[in-house]
């Protein structure tokens, strides 16, 4: 019983297939392809003419936002004067850390040397180093120093210029980095 059916219904596909192709005109398809092919061929528009990229590059930094109002000459001699007396030590011999910015290291841990008593934070630089600062430590490219360390974070001062002449003090805050 199971082969006779299994018969039939390898029949079935070939019944398809011959049932669609047989006693079927194809003269209405034929007739419109003639009619197309028989149009008069008509010229194809050429495509428009694009003016190339010029890039503009906006530099715009070393003038006045035009947000602000402008300032006298009496005013910008008052802002000349330095404001505070902050500036980084040039002669001091520079710490490894400070040839990164501060952006590009993390707090990977941390290190407690109970024989002193002093907390150490483990750094981790952008080439893969990993270096152990402590209070008082140096880092960073603006003159950063740790003054305090917990933890889990690292708290610095950097000394930033002002950009006329001076500088001041940003605190900055970094913390322990978990994968």
């Amino acid at each position: 019983m199971f082969n006779t059916v299994m018969k039939w219904l390898s029949l079935l596909p070939v019944v398809f297939v011959v049932g669609c192709f047989g006693g079927q005109s194809f003269s209405d398809l034929d007739s419109y392809v003639e009619e197309v092919k028989s149009r008069p061929k008509s010229r194809i528009e050429p495509l428009p003419e694009f003016n190339a990229y010029e890039a503009f590059s906006y530099r715009a930094a070393n003038r006045r936002s035009p947000f602000t109002e402008p300032l006298n000459a009496e005013q910008v001699a008052l802002e000349e004067v330095p404001k505070s007396n902050v500036k980084p030590d040039f002669n001091r011999a520079k710490d490894p850390l400070e040839f990164f910015t501060v952006g590009s290291l993390n707090m990977v841990g941390t290190i407690l040397k109970e024989n002193e008593n002093t907390l150490y934070a483990l750094i981790s630089d952008s080439q893969g180093g990993v270096h152990r600062v402590r209070e008082g430590s140096y880092m960073g490219k603006n003159h950063g120093k740790i003054v305090a360390l917990s933890d889990s974070t690292i708290r610095l001062v950097e000394i930033v210029s002002d950009g006329q002449g001076g500088w001041f003090e940003r605190p900055r805050t970094m913390g322990l980095k978990e994968e």
